[in-house]
């Protein structure tokens, strides 16, 4: 029997009743990561793979890096400007880069609006009112800590940015596949512990139940 036939398609993953654009926010950032513009997604993923290349691989230092940008940069304004004197064409118009404050400010708000968000999820989380969310943020901070072993934190944020840029994508082309998969997962381990419940722990002898006495 077809897994889609043999298990309802509409068990969501995780319980979930929203869509994956929705859940990603249903802005530019959910049109990255679902490459709804596939473009700007390429680019992006091409622009993280190189400076993952040039800093691990190729074990470039941050400094060097930017040092060579602005030599090669300046270079090359310089022989643009020089040689437009000799050829008596007009030199390069370059814009002024200016950072206003209202810009730092809309930056900074931003950012305290996100760690304020974060820091109540995690206050949620530890003032146990959801279980489940206590014990998968516990399992999920223990496997980042022993990752964090084996990864320096580029390396670890790049494969955490490639899953980002990969697995939703995926998940929303084959979601049907995937909900039925992780459905007959979570049934068969549902019905092996019952069979170890039945077979084992039930069989454990346990000595008498003391009725508590209240004055």
């Amino acid at each position: 029997m077809p897994l889609l036939e043999q298990y309802p398609s509409q068990t969501k993953l995780f319980g979930r009743e929203r869509p994956i654009h929705e859940i990603f926010g249903g802005g530019r950032v959910a049109d990255l990561v679902l490459w709804r513009n596939k473009q700007l997604s390429g680019g992006v993923l091409a622009i993280a793979t190189l400076i993952w290349i040039l800093f691990e691989v190729m074990e470039y230092n941050f400094i060097t890096l930017m040092c060579h940008i602005a030599i090669a940069v300046l270079l090359f304004i310089f022989i643009w400007a020089n040689a437009a004197a000799l050829l008596e064409k007009p030199p390069p118009q370059l814009p002024d880069i200016i950072l206003s404050e209202q810009a730092f400010k809309k930056v900074s708000l931003v950012f305290q609006e996100e760690l304020n968000l974060f820091l109540s999820f995690l206050h949620e989380i530890a003032i146990g009112k959801n279980l489940k969310l206590f014990l998968l943020t516990i399992a999920g901070l223990w496997i980042v800590s022993v990752m964090g072993n084996y990864f320096n934190p580029l390396s670890f944020l790049y494969f955490g940015y490639l899953c980002i840029q990969t697995l939703p994508v995926m998940y929303e082309q084959y979601e049907n596949d995937v909900d039925s998969l992780a459905y007959q997962v979570v049934h068969d381990a549902k019905k092996l512990f019952m069979r170890f419940n039945e077979n084992v722990l039930n069989k454990i002898p346990r000595g008498p139940v003391k009725e508590k006495k209240f004055n």
